[in-house]
């Protein structure tokens, strides 16, 4: 794996960060990316690029940049992604947008970038990092479940279309783990007069609990590189807790009324 070139979106903090220092304790060239990455000037782990998902310009420049300095890109991570909460019947449809434009759209930009030099190298791998949450609707995260769960079904699309092209696609579901996505997740705001107040806040409470409660994203850094290790990576991978990945066996076996039962006793709804 010595000399393989990743390039990792939102790689500034949490798991894009973890990703980008494990995977260079194995001897990769890892390059990620941030906003602005003159904020993170301290972290000289790896280089981070400026790009900003939902522009194609910045996107181009910035995949440019890694061939002109290293001939080739073997293997993308499309990690950079925003939370969201809020009711479906309340939240602001211009944060709906930008939650869709950054978690969905921004991957298909880079994979639209990246796929004509992977097939003149006849080789790449790309990882869509997308969430256990891409597997149900989730009360008051039903945009994110739903942007994450359209990467999931991008990516078995993409297998199909790129077949026989030795590019590789696969995603990989992370449950709650321990990183910064509370602070930046966007929330709609709780309206006194809503008929949603109180379950909305209950979950609130609920959501945060899980994440400052969540493991390591080392975790994750470390199934990643376990993929990359993988000569035919599976369709589609998760890591997180037992009850987590549990949670979307029931779903496969259960009846939809049955398991929407169980969302509705665990949420208290």
């Amino acid at each position: 794996m010595e000399n393989k070139v990743v390039l990792i979106t939102g790689a500034s903090s949490g798991i894009g960060l973890a990703i980008g220092r494990y995977l260079i304790t194995r001897g990769f060239k890892v390059y990620g990316t941030a906003r602005d990455p003159a904020k993170y000037a301290e972290r000289t782990e790896f280089e981070l690029l400026p790009m900003e998902v939902r522009d194609p310009l910045s996107i181009g420049k910035a995949v440019d940049t890694i061939i002109a300095r290293e001939g080739r890109l073997d293997i993308l991570i499309n990690n950079a992604g925003v939370g969201i909460t809020g009711p479906v019947e309340e939240t602001p449809l211009e944060a709906v947008r930008k939650v869709m434009e950054i978690n969905f759209l921004g991957p298909i930009s880079l994979i639209r970038a990246v796929l004509p030099l992977m097939r003149k190298q006849n080789a790449g791998l790309v990882i869509n990092i997308t969430s256990i949450a891409g597997y149900m609707g989730l009360p008051f995260r039903g945009y994110y479940s739903a942007s994450k769960g359209a990467l999931e079904l991008l990516t078995e699309a993409l297998r199909l279309e790129t077949s026989g092209s030795g590019i590789l696609f696969t995603s990989l579901a992370p449950g709650d783990f321990a990183t910064n996505i509370a602070a930046g997740r966007y929330h709609a705001p709780v309206l006194e007069q809503s008929p949603y107040k109180e379950d909305y806040e209950r979950s609130l409470r609920l959501m945060n609990e899980h994440v400052s409660q969540g493991q390591d994203p080392l975790r994750v850094a470390e199934k990643v590189y376990a993929i990359i290790c993988k000569k035919h990576p599976k369709v589609h991978y998760r890591v997180g807790r037992p009850l987590q990945r549990f949670s979307l066996l029931l779903k496969k076996l259960l009846p939809d009324k049955l398991y929407e039962k169980l969302l509705l006793n665990h949420y208290k709804l």
